[in-house]
């Protein structure tokens, strides 16, 4: 099995504070899979795509009636791949992200995956 490149680089954009934010999350951990860092809590709930992918990007899954109001932003696109599933992506480059808003989209998709001991905990902070 030949191994994907990696598609980051530890002095990324972005990647520091969304690493921050995702792994802030109960039980949340960080996965390289595909050449990117993903973030999982049972299942996966994030995706840095970094500076050596296609498009400097976060994706995330979020919740169905989210979604159609999402993809209005021009910030938001379907990724390839996991959009086949429901996942859409945040570009990090259209303008400067809003950390708060990285953080709502991770913990909404972060809900929609983790078992109910870590959503308590989540709502017990």
């Amino acid at each position: 099995m030949v191994a994907h490149p990696r598609m980051y680089t530890d002095s990324d954009p972005w990647l520091s504070e969304i690493r921050d934010i995702a792994l802030s999350l109960p039980e949340a951990a960080e996965v390289e899979a595909w050449g990117r860092p993903t973030f999982r809590a049972k299942k996966m709930f994030g995706i840095y795509n970094g500076s050596l992918s296609d498009r400097l990007s976060l994706e995330f899954r979020p919740e169905l009636s989210e979604s159609e109001a999402l993809r209005q932003d021009p910030r938001i696109f379907v990724p390839p791949y996991t959009g086949a599933y429901g996942w859409l992506a945040l570009d990090l480059l259209v303008e400067t992200p809003d950390l708060q808003e990285i953080a709502e989209l991770l913990e909404a998709s972060y809900r929609l995956g983790a078992l109910k001991r870590m959503i308590r905990a989540l709502d017990e902070r």
